[in-house]
């Protein structure tokens, strides 16, 4: 039986485009893409002649001839596939030019190749995950603008809290989303190029610059290498250090950040990115949970378009797209917790907590892009019931806006008697399932007059109103729709404005 995974217990990230991105043949494709761009740095430094790099180049560019299944059982007596990915290389390479194989991977260590691979992984899938982002929050824009003044319950603590508006509601959900883009994207644009040899020193590559003679210090380069043609720029030349030039170089030649410094176990990109799949799968959770309760039976403020059936219940049309983003979102953080953990790596080059990186890392980008598609559809199709909101925000009758009566009738009676009247009035009226207002007019007149006088039956019926009592909601609205998707920490004075 085969023991190939198709995400049978995966459903959340099946068929995503971050699936296929963050697949083996993903994987071989990106490590094979860092050996290429590797030996296209050394050549542009004048550490490996043009040929040497155009060869390497085109035998990398099959990555079909690659079996990720054989790569991964022959990873077991290195640890880690690119040993074998190498082997493997280094024989399409000479196969041809014999010569060009000299220079698959020189200088690197297996931790050069696998960080920026994974770091290309991560860039690839990324922009999936940003396009997703951007299509939700759109959907979240236009729910938030299009309901800015439909009142609804809102809920603290489980319970009928003040009136709200959905608008509000879907704007914050939007807030959220951008707050997650804008750092998913920050972390992006920030993933750099792994290089520095065995211990970090790019020592090899000054090594075999002074075995060929070119080396800035010991004069200009006249053997390009064994059997090779001399290509334009084969002497590295004084000034900035060869080491340098080079992890520039091949941080152009990735399209990836250059490090400050190698980063072996220095895993800041790590946990940075870690920290923004977590935020991100918060961000999209909070939508869900917020769905998840909004669409029980007994609430139906909420609907998915097109919900899942039941194998049991005809009736049922399960929100399964909340239920997956949920499912998500509490994954992902313990999973980030592994890929924290991970700073704390010894020495150089660590034993183990770089190895425990890989897949929760895997894991983490898979659960999150499948979560941002599935918060795309979910968002593009969800279903509002205006008339569910009002109802349920009146089955109180009028208890949601107490706040609101006891701040006016706080100037007749004084704040604490007010507050003491709104409390008792609430208390009865919720027991002998009367209307506030009803109630506290018979209250009012029995016990204050003066009160009464002040606050006929029908100013009481309009106070008690719950959705006339929404606040500065459609403000708030107003501002967090002017917010762009770009992150910030807190918006401008033009938009408090």
């Amino acid at each position: 039986m085969s023991s190939a995974d198709h995400g049978l217990l995966a459903p959340g990230r099946v068929d995503s485009a971050v699936e296929a991105a963050t697949g083996d043949a993903a994987y071989v494709r990106a490590l094979l893409d860092a050996e290429a761009a590797l030996t296209r740095a050394q050549a542009a430094v004048g550490l490996a002649p043009p040929a040497a790099a155009g060869a390497v180049t085109a035998a990398a560019g099959d990555a079909g001839c690659h079996d990720p299944r054989d790569l991964a059982v022959r990873a077991r007596s290195g640890g880690n596939p690119v040993i074998s990915l190498i082997a493997a290389l280094t024989t399409a390479v000479a196969a041809r030019d014999a010569r060009a194989a000299a220079y698959v991977h020189r200088g690197a260590t297996s931790q050069d190749i696998l960080d920026t691979a994974t770091m290309l992984v991560c860039s690839r899938a990324l922009e999936a995950v940003l396009g997703d982002l951007d299509e939700t929050a759109a959907a979240l824009g236009r729910l938030a603008a299009e309901h800015r003044d439909t009142p609804m319950a809102g809920r603290t603590l489980t319970q009928h809290a003040v009136p709200v508006t959905f608008g509000l509601k879907a704007a914050g959900w939007r807030t959220l989303v951008l707050d997650a883009r804008g750092r998913l994207a920050a972390v992006r644009s920030a993933l750099p190029a792994q290089l520095g040899g065995a211990a970090g020193t790019l020592a090899a590559f000054h090594a075999f610059a002074e075995a060929d003679g070119s080396h800035p210090d010991s004069g200009p380069g006249t053997d390009p290498g064994p059997g090779m043609d001399p290509g334009p720029g084969m002497d590295p030349g004084p000034g900035t250090d060869l080491g340098l030039r080079l992890l520039a170089a091949y941080a152009a030649e990735t399209g990836l950040a250059e490090p400050v410094l190698p980063w072996h176990t220095l895993r800041t990109p790590v946990a940075d990115l870690a920290g923004a799949l977590a935020h991100t799968a918060g961000a999209l959770g909070k939508v869900a949970a917020d769905v998840l309760v909004l669409s029980r039976t007994e609430t139906a403020e909420l609907a998915e378009d097109g919900g899942g059936g039941s194998s049991a219940m005809p009736h049922k049309s399960n929100p399964v797209r909340a239920t997956l983003i949920a499912a998500a979102a509490r994954q992902v953080p313990a999973l980030a917790g592994v890929l924290y953990g991970s700073l704390a790596a010894e020495d150089e080059r660590p034993a183990g907590a770089w190895h425990a990186e890989w897949q929760p890392l895997r894991d983490a980008l898979r659960l999150v892009g499948g979560a941002a598609r599935d918060a795309a559809g979910l968002t593009a199709g969800l279903r509002v019931r205006t008339g569910r909101m009002r109802a349920n925000l009146a089955a109180t009758g009028g208890l949601a806006v107490a706040e609101r009566l006891a701040a006016a009738l706080g100037a007749h009676l004084g704040r604490d008697t007010a507050k003491r009247l709104l409390t008792e009035v609430s208390r009865r009226a919720a027991d002998e399932g009367t209307g506030l207002a009803e109630t506290l007019d018979r209250a009012l007149r029995e016990d204050h007059p003066d009160a009464a006088a002040a606050f006929p039956a029908a100013r009481l019926r309009e106070l008690a109103d719950p959705a006339a009592y929404t606040g500065s909601a459609g403000a708030l609205v107003d501002r967090a729709l002017r917010r762009s998707g770009t992150h910030r920490a807190a918006p401008t004075a033009q938009e408090n404005a």
